[in-house]
């Protein structure tokens, strides 16, 4: 058992660390030598030999030049929050849908995850490329395409493409509600591969939003309802016209067209929720025929064609006409508006009328009790708070960074 040590300067307190988190390897920052310094923090062994556990320093956010002040540096120290983020992201979950859900289910979770890995990552790769492109050309944001010609922002679209696939399959395994709130797991794996790759740190609070969405996922996947048994595209057909559905999905083209010819033109450049309410309100019916053709793929990959119906055909059609709206309206708000606005806002409203359309279309929770549904929507809201702390402090550690830098220089004029 170890400890972990919090300096403040003044004071030192130490809290206990499990062996596995903080194993003999674990460094400390001295304050001494930050002192010294004024750059950058040296480690130490905190124990020697054989000896387990250890302590972790955690300085002062505004002492730190580089960033967040929980362990930025690359050495063990500054991954051991981290490696405790990664053991719930990719295994908590993981464990949880094995002890209490179908196989279907886990095919889709793993699914769900990979897509979450891959979208995640692929942001990383791309924006690598486009500095990289940036560097030696016009830059994207000024209107320059030189990152076409960069293979490392192809990489990154091509593993975007990946999870993508992935994403579209967990749909043909598992249902919308356990599916669609996963993809918040994207934005950690982004925050986190940023924090180390592209030395965008990540603020306390950031941490925390990761943490809440973590326990979110970790609460709809404990009480996620079990996948229905569907043997042809036609039952899909069926669930898809009975009245309630029909009702959503007129109230919801009706809403769409409003809003488009009457609302976008007056206060479409001046109001984010018409644009990104045109993108949610379609993104809704896009994840049900996603559905829709995800099923009917897999049955056929399984020996049963379904493309002899016109159903499947149907969906199809559907899915590309849904994806080049919302595509066309999502394109002008990010254009428009302050993206960091935007991505929560879109994410909450999407997969809300997500959930909603699953549960009128695919009535998911009809085998399901009250404490399990109230406990799916308290993971779901819990998700959403993650996701508005992450987006509401993503600068933070850099601005931190920035004023720490520039009390370090003003210091040492004086």
């Amino acid at each position: 058992m170890g400890g972990l040590r919090f300096t403040c300067l003044q004071s030192v307190t130490y809290v206990p660390l499990p062996s596995c988190l903080c194993p003999p390897t674990t460094t400390i920052a001295t304050t001494a030598t930050f002192r010294q310094t004024h750059t950058k923090f040296t480690t130490k062994p905190a124990f020697s030999g054989n000896e387990g556990g250890g302590f972790l320093a955690i300085l002062p956010f505004a002492a730190e030049p580089r960033g967040i002040g929980i362990g930025t540096e690359l050495g063990p120290a500054g991954r051991g929050p981290f490696r405790f983020l990664f053991f719930f992201f990719f295994f908590f979950p993981f464990c949880c849908c094995l002890m209490g859900n179908s196989s279907d289910n886990v095919r889709g979770l793993i699914l769900a995850l990979s897509s979450s890995i891959f979208i995640g990552s692929s942001f990383i790769v791309k924006k690598k490329g486009l500095r990289k492109a940036g560097a030696s050309g016009v830059r994207a944001g000024v209107g320059g395409y030189s990152y076409l010609y960069e293979p490392l922002w192809w990489a990154g679209m091509i593993t975007m493409i990946f999870g993508e696939i992935a994403n579209f399959a967990a749909y043909a395994f598992a249902p919308a509600i356990l599916v669609t709130p996963l993809g918040a797991l994207s934005i950690i794996f982004s925050a986190v591969l940023a924090h180390f790759i592209l030395e965008e740190k990540l603020h306390i609070f950031g941490i925390l939003g990761c943490v809440l969405c973590v326990v979110g996922s970790t609460s709809i996947v404990l009480h996620a309802p079990q996948e229905k048994d569907i043997e042809s595209v036609k039952e899909v057909w069926n669930l898809a016209t009975e009245p309630g559905f029909i009702v959503y999905a007129s109230i919801v083209l009706v809403l769409v067209l409003i809003l488009i010819f009457r609302f976008v033109p007056r206060y479409g450049s001046t109001h984010m929720i018409v644009y990104v309410g045109i993108c949610s309100l379609m993104g809704s019916l896009t994840v049900m025929s996603v559905k829709a053709l995800a099923i009917a793929l897999k049955l056929t990959f399984l020996g049963t064609n379904q493309f002899i119906y016109f159903q499947t055909w149907f969906f199809t059609v559907v899915v590309i006409l849904c994806c080049l709206l919302q595509v066309n309206y999502l394109n002008k708000a990010l254009d428009t508006f302050n993206t960091a606005v935007i991505s929560p806002v879109y994410y909450v409203m999407f997969t809300t009328l997500t959930i909603l359309a699953s549960m009128i279309m695919f009535k998911d929770w009809d085998t399901q009790n009250g404490s399990q549904i109230v406990t799916e929507l308290c993971g779901f809201v819990t998700i959403l708070s993650g996701t508005f702390l992450l987006h509401k402090t993503k600068d933070m550690g850099n601005e931190e960074s920035k004023h720490s830098s520039t009390s370090l220089a003003s210091q040492a004029k004086n």
